[in-house]
């Protein structure tokens, strides 16, 4: 649906479409059909949100890296013009660091810097290969077909990051069923909320148990920080939620929305499955990631001063829209964007954003994909889909993309 307002983007009566925008019928991996014109447009151009607000979509590669690293542009969801991808709850929101500006951005984030650190890490290796392997073991001794994500997409990084946080995985029914409502953008407000309290009151509790009782975990490390002063229960709680969603949730999508572009391109599968490279399985991750970028509803901001940019000037309290799956199939910073290639040089692609907000996971999320790209279809060569592409179940009512379900079979 579009609609026409006067004056918007500079032009008369411009047409302004809603957004988000829906992808084509038959085309999972690629970005709305809609949005990809109005990149071809321009760089920026304006959309209409749900409460009828007209923030910028920004949709080119080089305007979205200047935009994420230019001090005139807030991730501060409280502040007028933000673009709210849903209503706040009544009184606003205690919102975790992502979604703040320094300095409180970065006294929150540098708390939880340290375990997610590269040679950190990389000691995690032989534990996600663990669990990858027995994931793998049990997938293989039960009936055919399966469900690739309840079996093994899900499981993975929900087992990696509880023993990271120290989160009990026995409790992993209850937070991931909150944090699909979390991120369901078609979910109920009052559903939305009553998910974010359960589980903020999850991570209070465990942190209170964590004050009493310190482990050798990321939760035990924030608890500590309370103990000293240097950081409230709530914040800590807040922290915990975050790390949390996002530490499962992306990186399950990636796994299963990855293994179901390999299958459909068998070719790009067949050369994965078949080197023994580890810069080639790198490679593939980056790719996969530029590919697919399962964040499909935008990076959002706010200007906090007149921008000029690309031609056009934002205003101050302008909202903005970083379309990173947008950015990641620019063809001025890819040739053949719309191509999976997984010998491509693909580092530079803004999956994980860019600039001081960048995902603070990123190290993790390519470790734990580097180890399944390099072991599942290794070890289940004849893997294929159990159903058609098109009756697959795609999360199109989420700010993250994958599918819900993927039968499998071999």
């Amino acid at each position: 649906m579009t609609t026409t307002v006067g004056s918007v983007g500079g032009s008369p009566a411009a047409a302004v479409p809603d957004f988000p925008m829906n992808r084509a019928a038959g085309c999972p991996f690629d970005p709305p059909p809609t949005a990809v014109a109005k990149q071809k447009e321009a760089p920026l151009t304006k959309v209409r949100l749900w409460d009828g607000s007209t923030p910028w979509l920004v949709t080119r590669y080089a305007e979205q890296r200047a935009l994420l690293s230019d001090p005139r542009v807030s991730a501060d969801i409280n502040r007028p013009g933000y673009p709210l991808q849903v209503p706040l709850p009544p009184g606003g929101t205690g919102a975790s660091f992502i979604l703040m500006d320094d300095p409180e951005h970065a006294r929150l984030r540098r708390m939880v810097t340290a375990p997610f650190a590269i040679k950190r890490v990389a000691a995690l290796r032989p534990a996600v290969q663990r669990i990858v392997d027995e994931l793998i073991d049990d997938m293989l001794a039960g009936p055919k077909p399966v469900d690739l994500v309840e079996a093994f997409a899900l499981p993975v990084p929900s087992l990696v990051i509880c023993e990271l946080l120290g989160v009990p995985y026995g409790d992993h029914d209850f937070f991931q069923d909150n944090s699909k409502i979390v991120i369901r953008r078609d979910a109920e407000p009052e559903q939305r909320h009553r998910a974010q309290r359960a589980l903020l009151g999850y991570l209070d509790d465990l942190m209170g148990q964590k004050i009493a009782a310190p482990a050798d975990d990321l939760l035990s490390g924030l608890a500590g920080r309370v103990t000293a002063g240097e950081l409230t229960r709530d914040e800590a709680a807040q922290m915990g939620v975050l790390l949390l969603i996002a530490g499962h949730e992306t990186t399950a999508n990636m796994i299963a929305l990855a293994t179901l572009a390999l299958l459909e391109h068998p070719g790009q599968l067949e050369l994965l499955r078949d080197s023994d490279d580890p810069k080639l399985v790198a490679s593939a991750v980056e790719e996969l990631l530029r590919y697919l970028n399962i964040v499909h509803n935008g990076r959002r901001r706010v200007a906090l001063e007149d921008i000029d940019i690309a031609g056009r000037r934002v205003r101050a309290g302008d909202g903005l829209i970083i379309a990173n799956d947008l950015g990641n199939r620019d063809p001025d910073a890819f040739p053949e964007p719309d191509r999976l290639d997984i010998e491509r040089d693909a580092r530079h692609h803004v999956a994980f954003g860019f600039g001081v907000h960048q995902c603070l996971g990123q190290p993790l999320a390519r470790l734990e994909l580097q180890v399944v790209y390099s072991t599942l279809y290794r070890r289940v060569p004849t893997l294929r889909l159990a159903a058609d592409l098109g009756q697959l179940p795609f999360k199109h009512d989420g700010s993250v993309y994958g599918v819900y379900e993927m039968p499998v079979t071999w």
